[in-house]
């Protein structure tokens, strides 16, 4: 559809169209299939598979080797193609019948510069005029194709140039769908000089012989009433037609070590639950109190409670096609749940303390179970304290591949929530999905980086919601801290008829440890397994509200904190304590001293009970910027030269050997005397801790 006339048609009122048959997929249809919610619940009719095209590094080709984590994950393309004299490079090239469900993306141009605004073009059915062109910034978020939230960027908080943007408008075809990019700047692989096109294309292909009517130039306009009507209803998360509300049964106190359920009997479907829990301690309630959900007498939810509503262990407003978060926490599901006869829900209390359920209702309505029919499932594991390590010189990058889940049996992912306590002041994702269908030996969906995958970019920690996709809170992104990510799948989700694997590379900015717990959702046919376990021990453990509650600072006993000591004489530079968890420091922290030039001194002060000879240890760091210093005590040279550079962060110790030391006030005197040549010429000095120690 051309630029112009995308502008014109959206605003007409026309009538909404209707395919001539229900077995054909029509633009109208997947529209009204994106907003029943009953119809991910069953097999798709017509079949497909869901897979991905995306900006991924061409260098990961083989899981396990060498190149896996290859990380330059933009301006990679299909290839590049001439077509009327002008260069376009093809995003996605994909035979039919299908259908675009899902274009995420996101820019910057040569040099980090703003982006330029290059045409995105989209050819149907091997046409040579574009159904679709314009500026690729309007039309996936831009609303100059479709209004919002079909068409949206995340949160308005964030700058535009560090905005992830999302278009869930489908575009259906019969027979091929091709999508390019041309621009008038450099673009090269990896985009190591040019401009950087991050971007991820989620697609179905229809089974062989089903029958779907092609996006046209007219589409837009005979639907503009229907795209009305599924903007808002995903734009306010529309909650009709939830069936009828089943209130009491689970309301009350449910005491530690105990649980309270519910029976639905018929043939049913569950279409709203929802819970408030009232605690003295409610974040460790909401990871500690567990749903646990069975369907015809099979179990298929363990999930804590605030896992499985989308906010973690602390109650984030906000609302999403699929759940909800009240301000006064109360938490919402509308995942339609079917059963052929009968469905338990039970509240179990794992945790040391009396959990008040305030509010506990379940809403169902009647459901014709048939061989299409698919059981919910949700699951949820936890790495407690998982050691990263920093990207820097790591043959592996630093990055390893977490399985969230593996799913034997025929059904469809449909989604999942992140939860996470981050300990460094750095960016904990860098990690890319990878979701192996069928028994793919390499993934059909390989994403470019997690915040992608969950539809913002850059790191970025502002609150988002929109239908299916949300950052209730991004506290621990950049800093240390606990962030929450939620992605649900309507249209994109991922049917498999054997079997499904869904990775994430976990890749840090920084070594160190932290708590990742991800909790998935899928539908699945009766007696399909998988190989997630509850987990009772994690689900007590303590949540992380500190990092200390992660890392454990080390304590060096007897030793003087450097952080303590008095600067009792400085030639130049600043002082300051520098606190950071994940170097191993005593205490976590260190007297940090900057900015100094060759033979600039620091003389601290430290204070003895006794006067006598001791053997003195110092507690020091090696970095790149760290430089070559000459350590005395009271005034004797103890070490004539120590060269402090390393390319990584290292916490040392330096035997300054038989030291005389006097009761009262003694000095340590440390001096500049230059830099390794492979240093960065900033001549640090970080001392950790002081310990003396008197000879045996």
């Amino acid at each position: 559809m051309r630029y112009g006339f995308v502008c014109a048609v959206l605003c007409a009122s026309a009538a909404v169209g209707r395919a001539a048959s229900s077995s054909v997929v029509t633009f109208d249809s997947l529209l009204d299939e994106m907003v029943d919610r009953g119809r991910i619940a069953r097999l798709p009719s017509p079949a497909y598979t869901c897979k991905q095209f995306s900006s991924y590094d061409r260098n990961s080709t083989q899981p396990g080797s060498p190149t896996w984590w290859a990380n330059w994950d933009r301006s990679y393309f299909v290839r590049v193609e001439e077509n009327a004299g002008r260069k376009e490079h093809v995003l996605m090239d994909a035979e039919g019948p299908g259908v675009v469900v899902r274009f995420w993306a996101t820019w910057h141009g040569p040099g980090g510069g703003e982006f330029s605004n290059g045409t995105m073009r989209v050819y149907i059915d091997d046409q040579t005029e574009p159904v679709i062109e314009g500026p690729m910034a309007d039309l996936v978020s831009g609303g100059k194709l479709v209004g919002e939230p079909l068409s949206r960027s995340v949160s308005p908080q964030t700058p535009y140039r560090h905005r992830g943007h999302n278009l869930y408008l489908p575009i259906p075809y019969a027979k091929r769908c091709k999508i390019t990019y041309q621009t008038d700047v450099l673009i090269d692989e990896g985009a190591r000089k040019g401009e950087a096109l991050y971007y991820q294309i989620n697609y179905r292909t229809y089974e062989a012989g089903a029958k779907v009517e092609s996006f046209s130039q007219q589409t837009l306009g005979k639907s503009a009433s229907a795209v009305a009507r599924v903007n808002r209803m995903l734009g306010e998360c529309d909650r009709s037609g939830l069936g009828e509300l089943l209130d009491g049964e689970l309301k009350g106190v449910v005491a530690p070590g105990t649980e309270k359920s519910m029976m639905v009997t018929g043939s049913r479907a569950i279409r709203r639950m929802q819970f408030r829990l009232r605690a003295e301690d409610l974040p460790q309630a909401l990871r500690s109190t567990i749903l646990k959900m069975e369907f015809d007498g099979a179990a298929t939810v363990w999930c804590p409670i605030g896992d499985f509503f989308g906010t973690g262990y602390h109650i984030h407003p906000h609302s999403t096609w699929y759940t909800q978060v009240a301000r006064d926490g109360t938490m919402s599901s509308y995942w339609v749940m079917p059963f052929g006869k009968r469905a338990k829900v039970t509240v179990l209390n794992l945790g040391s303390q009396p959990v008040e359920l305030v509010e506990a209702r379940v809403s169902s309505s009647p459901w014709e179970w048939d061989d299409g029919s698919c059981h919910f499932h949700a699951a949820w594991k936890q790495w407690a304290g998982i050691e990263t390590q920093s990207n820097e010189k790591a043959v592996d990058h630093g990055a390893l591949d977490l399985t969230w889940v593996t799913v034997q049996g025929r059904g469809t992912y449909v989604g999942d929530v992140l939860t996470l306590f981050n300990t460094a002041d750095t960016w904990w994702g860098e990690g890319d999905e990878k979701i192996y269908v069928d028994g793919e030996a390499f993934p059909s969906h390989i994403g470019t980086g997690t915040e992608d995958y969950y539809g913002y970019a850059w790191c970025r920690p502002e609150f988002f919601e929109s239908a299916f996709h949300a950052q209730p809170c991004g506290d621990g992104n950049l800093k240390a801290g606990f962030s929450v990510n939620s992605r649900y799948r309507a249209l994109d989700a991922i049917p498999f008829t054997t079997s499904i694997r869904f990775d994430m590379e976990l890749w840090h900015w920084a070594r160190t440890k932290m708590n990742y717990a991800p909790a998935t959702f899928w539908y699945a046919r009766p007696s399909a397994t998988w190989d997630v376990q509850p987990m009772p021990d994690e689900a007590v453990r303590p949540v992380a509200r500190a990092v200390e509650d992660i890392i454990k600072p080390r304590r060096v006993d007897g030793a003087i904190e450097g952080e303590t000591l008095k600067v009792v004489e400085k030639t130049g530079g600043e002082t300051e304590i520098q606190t950071i968890r994940q170097h191993n420091w005593s205490n976590n922290a260190q007297l940090w001293w900057r900015h100094a030039r060759e033979q600039d001194r620091l003389v601290v002060e430290f204070t003895m009970d006794e006067t006598g000879e001791y053997d003195v240890t110092l507690g020091a760091t090696q970095a790149v910027d760290y430089g070559i210093m000459r350590i005395a005590v009271n005034g004797r040279t103890k070490v004539e030269s120590i060269d402090f550079f390393n390319q990584g962060v290292v916490a040392t110790d330096v035997k300054l050997g038989k030291c005389q030391l006097s009761k009262g006030a003694n000095r340590l005197e440390v001096t500049v005397l230059g830099a390794n040549p492979s240093a960065v010429k900033s001549y640090m000095f970080g001392l950790d801790y002081l310990l003396a120690v008197k000879p045996q």
